[in-house]
């Protein structure tokens, strides 16, 4: 088998308290309706049960949508419920040791937020990075600071993958990051706190194909 392919369009990553009432798994449902092209689920809150209960009701909700599910960090989760990716941070497992256990059928992604952490970093088992925290966010405290535009371009000019922006992301974001290299854009509480998550989901995938229209004319 080869790896499951994936558009980083899209990007949404889960957060249960942000999600409220409405739950993870129909949140997401509604961004799969609205045009998310990956979900991740990130919940470090969460039992090893309970999120591998909630990976599967994630995995067959998306599954009618194509959308792929992504695991933040837990590779045991990700290997019981068939995720199609993972992705893990700079303090997580070394992608080598990741992909070791993924094999080659999963797709990994890697947080990279600064030159350093590039410099440090083996590109060579990873099929993506998400480059940020783009703004300060209060989704991941241990995000590590800001970078802006400025930062996300002088880490984005330096790597030959895929890569997505993330952190602190909102529709009006989109077109700059788009302008600046970003194969896609990663949202929290963008589609999460959303009103109507599925109607968010469709102006963020707007903004997204007007950007790169602009980016090609």
């Amino acid at each position: 088998m080869s790896r499951p392919a994936f558009d980083l369009s899209l990007y949404l990553v889960t957060d249960t308290p942000q999600c409220g009432a409405r739950g993870v798994t129909e949140t997401a449902e509604a961004a799969a309706r609205g045009g998310a092209t990956l979900v991740q689920l990130r919940d470090p809150h969460a039992k090893t049960r309970e999120l591998v209960d909630l990976a599967r009701a994630l995995k067959a909700a998306l599954s009618p949508f194509n959308v792929p599910l992504v695991i933040n960090d837990r590779i045991d989760v990700a290997l019981v419920a068939k995720a199609e990716g993972v992705h893990i941070g700079q303090k997580d497992m070394a992608p080598a040791y990741a992909r070791a256990l993924l094999g080659l059928d999963v797709f990994l992604g890697l947080s990279v937020g600064s030159l350093d952490e590039l410099a440090t970093s083996d590109l060579g088992p990873v099929d993506y990075v998400g480059i940020g925290p783009y703004r300060g966010t209060a989704t991941k405290t241990d995000a590590g600071a800001a970078i802006g535009l400025s930062g996300f371009k002088t880490v984005r000019e330096k790597i030959d993958l895929p890569a997505v922006a993330i952190g602190g992301i909102k529709a009006k974001h989109v077109g700059e990051l788009v302008a600046a290299g970003a194969d896609g854009v990663a949202v929290v509480s963008a589609i999460c706190m959303a009103e109507d998550p599925q109607a968010a989901t469709v102006e963020l995938a707007r903004r997204i194909e007007e950007a790169r229209d602009r980016v090609l004319s």
